[in-house]
């Protein structure tokens, strides 16, 4: 393969990430029911962790701990490990947040008995 190719393939995470990030912020702004918009919702946070650990990717590095480039004193490329630590973070936070949200959205069926965002703005309480 070309050289030119494999630089291409080291950028297409880049844009898988921010792809799905737009697909999902597509999904929360252009549908009309509560559950579509917490999956857009979720989607795009998928993609915005997608595309902090590709920032934090090194071509060629390897992992900080207890490698031979830490142990021996060479100077060896390493991956930064803080962002695969916030986006650990992050997916625990994002599970979170989409439960409750889904608790929530089942809580707003239940009262309305529907989903449409449109029905229940113009419903009195």
């Amino acid at each position: 393969m070309d050289n030119a190719l494999f630089d291409l393939l080291d950028y297409a995470v880049y844009g898988t990430a921010i792809l799905v990030m737009l697909i999902g912020i597509y999904g929360a702004l252009a549908k009309k029911s509560l559950l579509k918009i917490v999956i857009g919702l979720s989607v795009s946070d998928s993609g915005l962790n997608m595309l902090i650990v590709a920032i934090g990717y090194l071509k060629g590095g390897t992992a900080p701990i207890f490698s031979p480039g830490y142990l021996d004193g060479t100077n060896k490329l390493m991956v930064d490990p803080v962002p695969q630590a916030l986006v650990l973070t992050a997916i625990v936070i994002g599970f979170g947040v989409t439960a409750v949200a889904l608790a929530l959205v089942i809580r707003l069926y239940r009262h309305h008995g529907t989903l449409n965002i449109d029905e229940i703005k113009n419903l009195k309480w």
